[in-house]
């Protein structure tokens, strides 16, 4: 596989929400506004992105009795800057993300590449893996965070669309994420079989 192709691998033919259905905890919580997609997804790029490398470079000297738990320690490591950083510099969208900027720890995405991808290939290769599955992911949430954001208030990253009397709350709550979503990978599904 060339470079390009770990990079762009990520964005459809591999995407992590709307092919390989991962990360639905923050995909379905943070993206009822596309900023908070945008936000989630580019936090979580940076940590795929550090991880990955990291791993590719020790993952030789883990046993494999606690690969796993060696990996969550990284992981978890780049995400505690990573809050240390949001909280200093973003404290607004560090508000809004909450609880999910400490659980990319053990969001799927990130450990799945980790052990299926980094442990065992370049820190290249890792590194370049980690920006193309967490711009996929990036894209998939701030997809879903503007459509739901457009339908239940007539904005877009903040930008009046419409007036907001023609909005739907339903798309900004719970059941709007799952309608949005589904109605996203039927779509996805039916282009990629065209």
């Amino acid at each position: 596989m060339n470079k390009f192709e770990t990079i762009t691998k990520g964005l459809l033919k591999e995407n992590p929400v709307f092919v390989l259905l991962l990360g639905m905890c923050p995909t379905l919580g943070v993206t009822s506004s596309a900023i908070n997609g945008l936000g989630m997804g580019l936090a979580t790029t940076f940590v795929l992105m550090l991880s990955n490398i990291a791993i590719s470079l020790v993952a030789r000297f883990i046993p494999d009795k606690v690969r796993i738990p060696s990996f969550i320690v990284i992981i978890a490591t780049f995400v505690t800057v990573l809050q240390m950083v949001m909280q200093a510099y973003l404290p607004a969208l560090y508000k809004s993300l909450g609880l999910f900027i400490p659980l990319i720890v053990v969001n799927c995405i990130v450990l799945g590449r980790a052990e299926a991808f980094a442990s065992k290939n370049t820190p290249l290769d890792s590194m370049l893996d980690g920006i193309g599955m967490g711009l996929g992911f990036s894209f998939a949430l701030t997809l879903l965070g503007s459509i739901r954001e457009l339908l239940g208030s007539g904005q877009v990253f903040g930008l009046s669309i419409f007036s907001e009397s023609y909005g739907s709350l339903v798309f900004i709550l719970a059941p709007g994420a799952f309608l949005v979503l589904g109605y996203l990978i039927a779509i996805i599904n039916k282009i990629k079989n065209v």
